[in-house]
Order: structure tokens, then C-alpha cells, then sequence
């Protein structure tokens, strides 16, 4: 199965770009082919429904590799109880043919203890792109954001909850993916 990442964080580093760095790698692990389409490493221009930059390099990969997604995974900040701006242009490049039948799974990040409100918005969106909320989300917050600093998978300091939320969720996820598939 094909699972697009696409991470909607305009920082480098940004704690919600490496949780969905370590969900990919949880992903590729079942076996997976996972491709990460990072809006940070490659920002796209502003979107307009007048249709200019919509031939733009960065929105044509963006949408092919939406297309041939079998799954899809949404990253984001939270920022003032909502997505990212970053996120939501991207997102406005895209449309129902890009999402109809997919699984998606939302993840956040966020200074607060939880981002909900972003994950609220963004199974929102997904329902009006067509495409299938998995049950599961995953956001982490306050101090939980710290162990994402030595990568997840060191958890010296405690974290095994979050860390077990994260694998329950990703698999959660995987499972609705392949039903939806049709494996």
C-alpha cells in the first residue's frame, strides 16, 4: 500500500513533522511504501482559484503523489486552535479526486496540552474532500512535544503512554486502510 505523508508545518524541525516522521517509519515497518511530502522542504505559491501557480512544480508533485496514494496521513501545528495556514493552502490545491475512498489519518502538535481543535477542522475537511477519517488521531502536546527531541523511540524518561497511543493509532489506521482497500 502507498501512504502519502504530507506535513503542513512552515518551521524545520517542527515536532509535528517528526511525529509524522516516526508514523512513516512505523508505516514502512508493517511494510509499506510511505512517501513524505514536506510543505517546509517544498513551500508551494499562495493558492488562487483563479488557477495561477496551480501549474507550479511543487503543486503538480503534491497532486500526483496525492493521486496515487492509496492512504494518507495529515500533519499539523496548532496554531491558535486551528491547522496551519500552510496546511489549508495545500489542502486548497487538492480536491475530492485526490482523497475520495482514502483513509486519513490527522496528527497534531501542539504548545497546549492537546491540539484537538486543529484535528476537529481537519476530519472536517476530509469529509468534504470525500475522504475517510480512521477513528484514531494523535496529538501531542506540552511536554509530550520533548520526546519527539532525540526521536520517539528513546523513551528513558517515561512517554510509553504517548508512545503506545502513537502505535495503536498508526495501526488503527493501517487496518482501515487495507479494508478500504479492499485488502
Amino acid at each position: 500500500m502507498k501512504v502519502t505523508i504530507l506535513t503542513g508545518s512552515n518551521r524545520d524541525s517542527a515536532t509535528s513533522t517528526r511525529l509524522a516522521v516516526h508514523v512513516g517509519q512505523l508505516i514502512s515497518k508493517k511494510g509499506h511504501s510511505v512517501l513524505l511530502h514536506d510543505l517546509f522542504q517544498t513551500p508551494l505559491p499562495f493558492y488562487s482559484p483563479d488557477g495561477i501557480g496551480h501549474d507550479h512544480a511543487a503543486v503538480q508533485q503534491l497532486q500526483q503523489a496525492m493521486r496515487e496514494a492509496d492512504a494518507i496521513v495529515l500533519a499539523s501545528p496548532e496554531y491558535h486552535g486551528s491547522i496551519s495556514g500552510v496546511l489549508k493552502n495545500a489542502l486548497d490545491f487538492l480536491g475530492q479526486d485526490h482523497f475520495r475512498g482514502k483513509a486519513v489519518l490527522s496528527l497534531s502538535s501542539s504548545g497546549g496540552a492537546v491540539g484537538t481543535s486543529s484535528l476537529q477542522q481537519l476530519q472536517a475537511i476530509v469529509r468534504n474532500l470525500h475522504g475517510i477519517n480512521s477513528p484514531e488521531w494523535i496529538s501531542i502536546g506540552g511536554a509530550q512535544r520533548n520526546l519527539l527531541a532525540d526521536g520517539l523511540a528513546a523513551y528513558e524518561g517515561g512517554g510509553h503512554e504517548i508512545h503506545d497511543r502513537i502505535h495503536r493509532s498508526t495501526l488503527a489506521f493501517l487496518e482501515l486502510a487495507s479494508l478500504v482497500k479492499g485488502g
